[in-house]
């Protein structure tokens, strides 16, 4: 038996993995199970090359717990370890400057496990001993026992093993018990080691039976073991030995508890100038974006990594599921080493284009057949444009569009369509929208008496896509801006003013009738200055549009719905919703309230001899006496709450009220 040191310098190497390790000492079985697999993986080379003689025999990887002696082990069939070659691979561990290391990564620890080859240490975070029993396939090797307790001293002897291969034994400290326990170990099996190219067995394969779990038998009644992993996961096919069955049987595979089916999905596969292979799926993504991202796994050569990936894939990317592979991705380094990667922006740049490019192609093999799935992928495009320049380029020609028809078509389509009709005067180019067809009805109807086409804009994204697309449409000819697109909702003007083809009617009221419709209507207006303000304005509308209705502002409401996604626009959220009221001059109705008599009425009343001195009537107070602004007029407090109806915003007593009201107008 021989005794010595670690090859370290620093007693610190131990608590610098213990620490790292500390938040993720799971890591450590994926890190055995990996170094498990790479001797069963060397020892196929070396038969395939005719150095390692003999049958290979049973390759299968094996985990098992004792918890009376509170040991988990982990053994495989490989290729072993002499004495020469664990002293070489553990107890020389393998870097120069052990001491300048340590001292240089000590608050840094997640640079260590694995990107420098040191993820058998990792067990000593969870086991208070490790102990290593190998038999080297070399002809005439002895088997060697390794032993060591946590601290650069270790023991090293001749051991006897039947079996070619290495078992590594942890004997694990209290505090890590939970790793005696069956469904912990079988849990952390699958993920991190299900897609294995070795298979990887872990107790006996079970099944419910007569209301109870029994072990599964042979044809020659011989217990089944437990096989934890698929070793041909479908990313590792060529796409031509694949169906869409067999894609749609592995995204089920990849995500158990998804009941809807995958749109479509997209196969990776490049050798050059990286490696990388994988399958992304497109899922239903309807609305919410605090959808679960983390969906995409990224794998290297088969073994899990992580499911956050906002750092080797765009942002907008993470919200479709799959599997990526690549040996060429460096793992366990900082995020800001990941972002400056060559490699790894030379492979996000290579997704992008994989996603476009599968999505072009899908729109132009049958648009019919996209645009049923649009609403489903709508959110994932939209996302992408909005935060990727190229992958906008690219996009614009099958990002989709819908009107109240139901019908889609990308926006220069939809430009085409409607141009001639919804141009206005200055030759900007309107196009009208509406985020809920039912509370717009009015407002739609008015627009498609105009001959004119009505966007639906329902999505939590629509109105950043707006803004992108009419700051995009801002073209410049001798610095001087030509023709413009404008979106904007068909509620938020009269019709003749969200596309203005001539100029105004000139109105033939008095300052002092619209001064006193603006008072009547404004005294019987509901008030919550902190939530809602409405404003009252006079305007000479068509005569067969309502008498009185409700506009909102397009750029203020824009700025608010903006703001629920965007924190520096918090200032517009908090702000009260501003509706305009508009009284409907060329109405039949509102004439009535205003004739010629009463400009002539306010003027006498004014010029009225005062009875006695400091008693002439000021022209408000005229105007109030004339209207009868007292509150009392059931003809305003009605038109008011038509207006309030017909936007959706007359409910509860309000709306009891104006029911009660127009039965007894009738």
């Amino acid at each position: 038996m021989s005794k010595g040191n670690i090859g370290v310098t620093s007693d610190n190497i131990f608590p610098v993995i213990k620490k790292f390790l500390y938040s993720d000492h799971e890591i450590f079985l994926r890190e055995l199970i990996s170094n498990a697999v790479d001797a069963t993986q060397k020892l196929k080379t070396l038969s395939s090359v005719g150095e390692a003689k003999g049958d290979l025999g049973d390759l299968r990887v094996r985990v098992s717990l004792d918890k009376a002696k509170k040991t988990l082990t982990v053994s495989d069939h490989g290729i072993g370890m002499t004495a020469e070659e664990v002293d070489r691979y553990i107890n020389q561990i393998a870097f120069s400057g052990a001491e300048e290391f340590v001292n240089q990564y000590k608050d840094k620890a997640e640079a260590i496990i694995g990107h420098f080859g040191l993820g058998f240490y990792s067990s000593f975070m969870v086991a208070d001993k490790v102990e290593i029993f190998s038999q080297s396939y070399q002809e005439d090797a002895k088997a060697v026992h390794w032993s060591c307790e946590g601290s650069p001293e270790y023991t090293m002897e001749e051991t006897i093993k039947a079996e070619r291969g290495t078992d590594v034994v942890l004997h694990l400290n209290e505090e890590f018990s939970q790793y005696l326990e069956d469904a912990t170990i079988e849990g952390l099996l699958k993920k991190y080691c299900k897609f294995l190219p070795v298979e990887i067995a872990f107790g006996k394969k079970k099944e419910w039976k007569d209301g109870k779990q029994v072990v599964v038998c042979d044809q020659d009644g011989n217990e089944e073991e437990n096989i934890i992993n698929n070793t041909e996961p479908a990313w590792t096919k060529k796409p031509s030995e694949l169906k869409d069955e067999d894609y749609d049987k592995f995204y089920h595979e990849l995500y158990p508890m998804q009941m809807d089916e995958p749109l479509f999905h997209i196969h990776l596969n490049v050798d050059y100038p990286f490696h990388l292979t994988g399958i992304l799926y497109f899922p239903k993504i309807k609305s919410n974006l605090d959808v679960k991202r983390n969906k995409i796994q990224l794998y290297c050569n088969q073994v899990y990594v992580t499911d956050e990936v906002e750092n080797i894939v765009p942002e907008y990317l993470t919200l479709l599921h799959g599997v990526i592979d690549s040996p060429d991705i460096p793992l366990n380094v900082s995020r800001s080493y990941l972002q400056s990667d060559n490699n790894v922006k030379k492979i996000s740049g290579y997704i992008t284009k994989k996603v476009a490019d599968k999505l072009a192609e899908l729109y132009k093999a049958d648009k019919e057949d996209f645009a049923k799935k649009w609403d489903d992928i709508k959110m994932f495009i939209q996302f992408g444009m909005l935060t990727d320049e190229k992958f906008y380029e690219k996009a614009k020609g099958f990002a989709l569009l819908k009107n109240i028809a139901g019908e889609y078509m990308p926006l220069g389509e939809y430009e085409a369509k409607v141009k001639d009709a919804q141009t206005d005067k200055d030759g900007n180019l309107v196009l009208l929208y509406t985020n809920d067809p039912d509370a717009h009805y009015t407002y739609i109807e008015r627009a498609k008496q105009k001959g004119y086409d009505v966007l639906v804009m329902d999505g939590e994204l629509d109105v950043h896509c707006m803004s992108q697309a009419e700051q995009k449409s801002q073209t410049t000819n001798d610095q001087q801006p030509t023709t413009s697109l404008r979106f904007v909702r068909v509620d938020s003007d009269t019709i003749e003013n969200l596309i203005r083809k001539e100029e105004a009617e000139k109105d033939t009221y008095t300052d002092e009738q619209k001064e006193g419709l603006r008072k009547a209507f404004e005294g019987l207006l509901p008030s919550d200055a902190d939530k809602l303000r409405y404003y009252v304005s006079c305007e000479a509308a068509a005569k067969d549009a309502l008498p009185v209705f409700l506009t909102q502002n397009e750029f203020m409401r824009r700025m608010k719905e903006m703001a629920a996604h965007q924190q520096g626009m918090a200032f517009y959220g908090q702000m009260p919703d501003q509706y305009n009221l508009v009284v409907n001059t060329n109405h039949p109705l509102i004439q009535e309230l205003v004739g010629k008599e009463t400009a002539e009425q306010i003027q006498e009343e004014v010029e009225k001899p005062a009875e006695k001195e400091g008693d002439a009537p000021t022209k408000e107070t005229v105007i109030k006496t004339v209207y009868k602004l007292d509150g009392e007029d059931e003809r305003l407090k009605q038109l008011i709450d038509i207006a309030l109806l017909a936007s959706g915003q007359l409910k509860g007593e309000a709306l009891a009220r104006f029911v009660n009201r127009s039965v007894e107008l009738l």
